[in-house]
């Protein structure tokens, strides 16, 4: 399974435009590794480097945050024991910006889609602009 569907490609890459770069983009995607936490919500591709995307990045340890991530580094990453690589949550629909999965993933130390949690960041967060 492709990282990306073309769809979401072009978004991510909308966003990332040097106009975009400073807004609250909703969650594109979200990846994740199988047999393991580890889990990415991403919402833009840099314009001028497409495979280095940015997003909230959980690798399990209790300290999700907003970073970037090389997309060729996910698609080589094979879990522990099953040897699976990251896919892609077909069932994934964002809700809210970027920045409300990031405040509810600092309060449980983890991503999370909890819905009470999520809008209870969502009470807290002031969008920049969606």
């Amino acid at each position: 399974m492709q990282l990306l569907t073309q769809e979401q490609k072009e978004l991510l890459l909308k966003n990332g435009l040097p106009e975009n770069r400073d807004k609250d983009h909703p969650p594109v995607v979200k990846l994740f590794l199988p047999e393991t936490a580890c889990t990415w919500l991403l919402s833009e591709l840099d314009h001028e480097e497409p495979n280095i995307a940015f997003g909230l990045c959980d690798l399990g340890m209790g300290f999700p945050e907003l970073g970037s991530v090389f997309l060729s580094e996910l698609d080589e990453i094979r879990s522990p024991r099953l040897k699976l690589p990251v896919e892609r949550d077909l069932h994934f629909n964002a809700e809210y910006p970027l920045s409300v999965y990031a405040d509810a993933a600092r309060m449980c130390s983890a991503i999370t889609e909890n819905k009470q949690l999520l809008a209870q960041a969502a009470s807290r967060t002031t969008p920049k602009n969606s």
